[in-house]
């Protein structure tokens, strides 16, 4: 992967005898670029402003002995190779060099070939220290950069997936009586009263597709029932209010879906258990179907419909509290009231017009959102 010449194979050799210096010198030069110290200080100066692969120090320096010079050799350049050499070494104190760092160490007099032969050894010993260190610098790099392309693909995935959905929702809709804007309503309240809940980013985006699928069921829920203009009889009733099962079962096996999932099964219980299809009660009920039921009643309440007018956002907001602790969550409620009543107005008018651009539900919603608490952070 990369080249020996790519390595400096520069070496620094401190001792206070010049006599010492010269003769390292004579040996090393002709294989290496040397350099020298004649003391420790110095030394560390020079290791300070250049990189060297190799460090050979007599033990015995006046301000600071070789074995005390490692740690400030490794703090200052971590990949350089110490090489310790004295004219006596004992066995305890070679054992105490090489416990503190020391790659090697050699006693006076110095030996020419023992002295290439322990360099050689350590000068590939700090190319696969630097060599193992720009391995690892490139992998963390390439794995940055391959991590930044799958999110990027799963984005495009996901927002494949999404173009798909409202498709999908908006060609049931063809099969039904509901108002103009009706998806795009039910999702972005969803999610404004999620923001004022604190749900994480994970949730929101469940609620999001539970809100946009809630209904996919109907595919299961026969014409005649499901565009029947005058009342349905109890067995009518019976086979509309299977749609949350049936849109389970659509759902259950598509795993990005499954947070999803239990909104579209649970999006018709009840805070009180009085709801179906099985009766769920509180907080058994998922946190966003709980949420889908207050914005989806007060969707339905100040939508005009071909037999009334909607409801007035008074009339809307008076009739929940009415209904929470029985239909609805009474903290999801209050949440609702929390949220200012021109973010509902905001959202519901965007609904209602024919648009070109391309604007996730989560991002109109953030957008909402963010820019009203820019303001006031300002005022």
């Amino acid at each position: 992967m990369f080249h020996e010449k790519e390595i400096e194979k520069n070496l620094l050799i401190i001792d206070d005898s010049p006599t010492v210096r010269r003769e390292l010198l004579k040996i090393l030069a002709p294989r290496y670029v040397c350099e020298e110290a004649a003391s420790a200080e110095s030394g560390l100066a020079k290791i300070r402003e250049k990189k060297f692969a190799v460090v050979l120090t007599d033990i015995s320096l006046p301000e600071m002995s070789g074995v005390d010079m490692i740690p400030h050799v490794r703090q200052l350049a971590p990949h350089s190779v110490v090489i310790l050499f004295s004219g006596k070494l004992s066995a305890h104190y070679a054992v105490s060099a090489l416990r503190a760092g020391a790659f090697d160490y050699l006693t006076k007099p110095l030996e020419a070939e023992e002295i290439l032969a322990i360099v050689e050894r350590a000068v590939e010993h700090y190319e696969l220290r630097v060599l193992n260190e720009r391995y690892k610098y490139h992998l963390e790099e390439l794995v940055a950069r391959r991590t930044t392309e799958l999110d990027k693909a799963l984005e495009e995935v996901e927002s494949s997936y999404r173009i798909t959905l409202k498709a999908l929702v908006q060609a049931l809709e063809t099969r039904d009586f509901e108002t103009h804007g009706h998806s795009e309503r039910v999702v972005t309240f969803s999610l404004r009263l999620g923001y004022e809940l604190g749900l994480d980013k994970e949730a929101l985006k469940d609620l999001e597709l539970g809100a946009l699928l809630h209904d996919i069921g109907k595919i299961g829920v026969p014409d005649a029932v499901l565009r029947k203009p005058a009342a349905l009889n109890e067995e009518e009733w019976y086979k509309m209010r299977l749609h949350p099962i049936h849109g389970q079962r659509i759902l259950r096996n598509i795993p990005f879906l499954e947070g999803a999932s239990r909104i579209v099964a649970q999006h018709h219980e009840k805070w009180d258990g009085s709801g179906y299809p099985i009766g769920l009660r509180g907080e058994d009920i998922d946190i966003g179907a709980r949420i889908f039921a207050v914005v989806d009643a007060f969707d339905a309440m100040i939508s005009n419909r071909i037999y009334r007018r909607g409801r007035s956002y008074e009339d809307a907001v008076a009739e929940l509290e009415r209904c929470a602790g029985t239909q609805f969550d009474p903290e999801v409620v209050k949440a609702f009231k929390n949220v200012p009543r021109e973010d509902w107005e905001i959202l519901r008018e965007r609904s209602l017009k024919e648009r070109k651009e391309i604007s996730t539900y989560q991002a109109v919603v953030a957008e909402l959102v963010y820019s009203k608490h820019h303001v006031e952070l300002v005022h």
